[in-house]
């Protein structure tokens, strides 16, 4: 077994988590080590009670051949920070992952990220201005990070996507319980334009106590986090606190000091996080070059003019992905941005197995 298998195995017991696994990483030496252990010597690390020791001996190469199994099915790709694929602002926190399921890819851009987050029972008002800062955030060059989520999450994700930027979302289960259902798709898309990731093995359900361990993956990965929505104890806030403690700069944008939803956000404003009114709020405060900004804003409209081109590919006979991919002379990610804004134009849709056509009432 190689160290890499052995971590993968050892991240499948979900009480170890990045910090006891730490602290086994500094007694043991290797994750190797750490399976062969005996249990007794494993109760001597801090944090490491019987019953873990027990869940770790209990560990068996069928396990691991069964998670490889389902990860594959599914097209998701196991890293551990050994990875050259795995993201460099995640690595640099205090208790990084030490494993990530990853569908899609990070890219050296993803670097510059900045996370969106907000209340699962957005307002109108929470929900356009989501998306209106993640798209025009997007243009700028910026990749938004979000959770998935209902609300708030959703509407950032989908900004991004509308202005054909990159989009990192991290999820707080395993790939095979996706949460929330109706998000299904959406992942699909994120995927395409660039990662859904999670730090959770493939059947690990949507339990309250995994969102927390996925807000610090959110902050993580990004260089900053903005608040647009939130209730006094909404789960943005463990974001927002995720943020200061990696020292990562935080937003919130302000709002109705009689709204719910606005309790969060004014706090936040109070204790010091930055009040924002527009992008320009954000961008000044990193050194976001205006060739870099341009340059980023040409590549949306330049896909743009693209739409047309793919659209006279599709008929009303299904064609796989990469037909399309080969018969349109652009890259994927050029691709994904046209299908996507064909879809969202409701000209297209696809099908299972990445198959498109064209809508029926478009004939």
């Amino acid at each position: 077994m190689t160290d890499f298998e052995a971590l993968v195995l050892l991240n499948m017991v979900p009480e170890i988590g990045s910090i006891r696994l730490k602290r086994l990483m500094e007694f043991f030496g290797t994750a190797q080590n750490i399976l062969q252990a005996p249990e007794e010597k494993l109760t001597i690390v801090c944090g490491i009670a019987k019953i873990i020791a027990a869940k770790i001996s209990a560990l068996k190469t069928k396990d691991l051949n069964q998670e490889f199994t389902r990860a594959k099915r599914e097209n998701i790709a196991i890293i551990t920070q050994d990875d050259p694929g795995y993201p460099q602002n995640l690595k640099n926190i205090i208790d990084p992952p030490p494993v990530l399921y990853l569908k899609g890819k990070f890219k050296p851009e993803d670097n510059i990220g900045i996370a969106v987050v907000g209340s699962r029972r957005a307002s109108f008002y929470g929900l356009d201005s989501a998306r209106i800062f993640s798209s025009r955030l997007a243009e700028r060059g910026f990749t938004i990070v979000s959770g998935m989520a209902r609300g708030i999450d959703t509407a950032a994700h989908q900004g991004a996507l509308k202005a054909c930027g990159r989009t990192v979302a991290a999820i707080g289960s395993g790939f095979n319980h996706l949460y929330p259902e109706e998000n299904r798709q959406l992942a699909e898309e994120i995927a395409q334009n660039g990662a859904v990731i999670s730090e959770f093995p493939m059947d690990t359900l949507p339990l309250k106590q995994n969102f927390p361990r996925r807000n610090r993956i959110i902050s993580g990965l990004s260089l900053g986090v903005l608040v647009v929505e939130a209730a006094q104890n909404s789960g943005a806030l463990i974001t927002a606190d995720f943020a200061l403690e990696q020292g990562r700069e935080v937003f919130a944008l302000p709002g109705k000091v009689d709204a719910e939803n606005s309790c969060g956000t004014n706090a936040l404003i109070k204790d010091g996080a930055k009040l924002v009114s527009c992008v320009d709020d954000i961008t000044e405060e990193f050194n976001f070059t205006a060739q870099k900004q341009k340059a980023k804003r040409n590549r949306a409209k330049e896909s743009k003019i693209e739409f047309p081109a793919v659209y006279d590919l599709i008929s009303e006979e299904p064609v796989q992905l990469d037909d399309l991919l080969e018969k349109s002379s652009l890259d994927m990610q050029h691709l994904s941005c046209s299908l996507l804004q064909l879809q969202l134009g409701k000209l297209i849709k696809q099908l299972p197995g990445k198959y498109f056509v064209r809508r029926q009432n478009e004939r």
